[in-house]
C-alpha cells in the first residue's frame, strides 16, 4: 500500500511495540533499504545530494548517542553542517540560528555545558534544538518526546505548530497516544503493515486505533480534544474464585 504524506501537515505514526514504526521512519529517512520507492518533493530520494537533502530533510533518531564530551552550543551547531563550506567557521546567521533554537527548547541556559552531564530530558531537547538548527521543511523525528515532562512536551508541541503554519512538514512516531492525537494526520501501524492512515479526528482513524491495539484502548473528546483511555485486559477474570 502506498503511503503519502502531504507537505504542511504533521503526521503522527503510532502502534504497538513492535509495529514498525522506527523502520518506517528509518526508510523514509532513507537510512534503510526499501522495496519500493520514496520520493521527496516529488524527486526520488536517492537522487538527491546528500548535503541537498540534508537541507531538506532533517532527522532525529530514537535514545542517539554520541558526543558526550561536547557542549550543548557545539551540538546543536552540527545542524548548521548542512549549510556551511567544508571547514568553514560559523557565521553570525548560523549562531542566530543556533541560539533561536536552544532557546525554542528552552536549553539555552545550558549551552556551555557539555552533554554528557545533562539529564535525559536535557539531553533530548538540545538533540531536538540541533534538529530544528537545520531549518529544513521536513522534520523526522523518533520518539521525540522520551524524558521529556509534560511543560516541555507543551513546548515541543508548539515547535512542531509553528513548523507546519510556516510550510514545513514534521513526521513523528510517538507512543503518547493522546499527543498524536493532536496531529493533522495519524498512521497506524500493526504487525508491520500499514493499517490506516488518515486524520486524526475522523472516526475511521480511531477505529483503526482501537483495532491496533486490541481494543485496550477507549477514545473520548474531552473539552474539544481527543484522548485515548487504556481499558483494562478483559480476556483473562479479573479474580479467581
Amino acid at each position: 500500500m502506498a503511503l503519502e504524506l502531504p507537505q504542511g501537515r504533521w503526521c503522527a505514526v503510532v502502534g504497538p511495540n513492535g509495529a514498525g514504526k522506527s523502520t518506517l521512519l528509518r526508510v523514509l529517512a532513507g537510512l534503510l533499504p526499501c522495496q519500493g520507492q520514496i520520493s521527496l518533493w516529488g524527486r526520488p530520494l536517492h537522487d538527491w545530494p546528500a548535503r541537498a537533502r540534508a537541507r531538506q530533510l532533517a532527522w532525529l533518531g530514537q535514545q542517539e548517542g554520541g558526543g558526550e564530551d561536547l557542549l550543548a552550543w557545539d551540538i546543536a551547531m552540527l545542524g548548521r553542517l548542512p549549510h556551511r563550506p567544508w571547514l568553514a567557521d560559523a557565521s553570525a546567521h548560523d549562531q542566530a540560528i543556533v541560539a533561536d533554537a536552544l532557546r525554542s527548547m528552552q536549553v539555552w541556559a545550558l549551552r556551555g555545558r557539555r552533554l554528557g552531564e545533562l539529564s535525559g530530558g536535557e539531553r533530548q531537547r538540545v538533540l531536538l534544538a540541533r534538529l530544528l538548527a537545520v531549518q529544513a521543511p521536513l522534520l523526522l523525528m523518533d520518539e521525540p518526546l522520551a524524558h521529556l515532562d509534560p511543560p516541555h512536551q507543551a513546548d515541543w508541541l508548539a515547535v512542531v505548530r509553528a513548523q507546519v503554519a510556516a510550510g514545513g512538514t514534521v513526521v513523528s512516531v510517538l507512543h503518547e497516544l493522546n499527543m498524536a492525537l493532536a496531529a493533522d494526520d495519524i498512521v497506524v501501524l500493526r504487525a508491520g503493515r500499514l493499517l490506516h492512515h488518515g486524520p486524526a479526528a475522523c472516526p475511521h482513524t480511531h477505529a483503526a486505533l482501537r483495532a491496533a491495539f486490541d481494543g485496550r484502548i477507549s477514545i473520548r473528546q474531552l473539552e474539544r480534544q481527543w484522548v485515548a483511555l487504556p481499558q483494562p485486559d478483559r480476556s483473562e477474570p479479573d479474580h479467581a474464585d
